[in-house]
């Protein structure tokens, strides 16, 4: 049975906000075969991997798989919305996966590979499509670092404040109450699954709709983004 450490999503998260254009990205290359997706997912993460996960925002059926570097099988069935292929793929080895429909595209993708304890361990940078599924990882990265740096983590919240001073202080007024006083509170104390409930109501707020927004947005991320890998 495989067990999973809660941050391994963690891991470049800030780098793979660049994948936006997820097309050009060596992760992957698409390719259309009449009504069914064929993806290659590359391994550049410089080491052997033993798992791939994928996640889809809609339900896909894998009609077709091949690993060319090594070997890896279905953990479960091959209709859903999420995946899991375990086995061994070398560095710079390809898996290609097929599915229906033809226009069904991860929300979520991560190589991982196993401890010698059977523990999951994430390589590389995740691939990922939404915001929803960003939210996620914001909300796993914030709580791993408030347990392991508090400090930084308020430091890097107060640069975050100062580098979108005047943003925020309209926004603030706006809400009439203060951004800060109440996000604060709640980045030092909830779980994953309330900051990301309340980093999708910020994206709400902003008008944020897909990636391009955050990263090219009104709102300077880069200090939260440093915070968690960069």
């Amino acid at each position: 049975m495989i067990r999973t450490k809660k941050l391994w999503l963690v891991l470049g998260l800030v780098a793979s906000l660049s994948l936006v254009a997820f097309a050009a990205d060596p992760w992957t290359e698409t390719y259309i075969a009449g009504d069914t997706a064929v993806w290659f997912f590359n391994n550049t993460t410089g080491e052997t991997t033993n798992i791939l996960h994928l996640e889809f925002d809609q339900e896909v059926t894998i009609v077709n798989k091949i690993a060319i570097g090594g070997q890896f099988v279905p953990m479960g069935p091959l209709t859903g919305t999420s995946f899991d292929f375990a086995g061994s793929l070398i560095k710079n080895g390809t898996f290609q996966i097929d599915w229906q429909p033809v226009t069904a595209v991860p929300a979520l993708a991560q190589w991982l590979k196993m401890d010698e304890v059977g523990n999951t361990i994430p390589l590389g940078s995740p691939f990922f499509t939404s915001i929803a599924v960003l939210g996620r990882l914001f909300g796993i990265g914030i709580v791993a670092v408030r347990e392991a740096n508090p400090d930084a983590l308020t430091a890097a919240f107060a640069q975050f404040f100062a580098d979108n001073a005047e943003y925020l202080a309209g926004l603030s007024e706006t809400l009439g109450m203060s951004l800060a006083d109440s996000l604060m509170p709640i980045i030092m104390a909830s779980p994953p699954e309330g900051i990301e409930n309340f980093f999708n109501t910020i994206m709400g707020m902003l008008g944020v709709t897909d990636l391009t927004d955050v990263v090219a947005g009104a709102v300077d991320f880069s200090a939260l983004f440093a915070l968690l890998g960069m």
